[in-house]
């Protein structure tokens, strides 16, 4: 078995908690989940609206992908987070879906939740899979 490897991207996003961007195991990255943050300048304001929040994090998962060595056609799978679960859902959606082409979309869980990091009103993890 493949031993783990823990990645921290010195051009990913900035952490905002103690985590590494991403750990592959094998075939298999899990990329933390990434927020609507500039990864230039994480103390700017997050975009708004969830629609330009979730295309900014969607940029910050694919910055930490790329850095692995994988791109957005090899996830299988992602989990969504969105702090405003009834008003949001449907924007996000929109967002999401034009970002995968429509016969390779991950499998996919979406969550509400009570809050995120910094006020962010959405959060996306994904796992992806590429043969050795």
């Amino acid at each position: 078995m493949d031993t783990p490897i823990f990645m921290l991207m010195a051009d990913g996003p900035d952490r905002v908690a103690p985590f590494s961007h991403a750990v592959r195991c094998g075939p298999w990255l899990l990329v933390t989940g990434q927020m609507p943050t500039d990864p230039a300048d994480s103390h700017l304001p997050l975009p708004d609206g969830v629609e330009a929040q979730t295309r900014q994090v969607m940029r910050n998962l694919e910055r930490v992908l790329q850095g692995a060595g994988y791109a957005l056609s090899d996830v299988v799978q992602a989990r969504v987070y969105l702090t405003q679960f009834e008003r949001d859902y449907e924007a996000m959606n929109r967002t999401y879906a034009s970002l995968f082409p429509p016969d390779r979309l991950p499998a996919r869980t979406c969550i509400g939740v009570t809050g995120l990091a910094r006020g962010a009103l959405v959060e996306i993890d994904l796992v992806a899979w590429k043969p050795s």
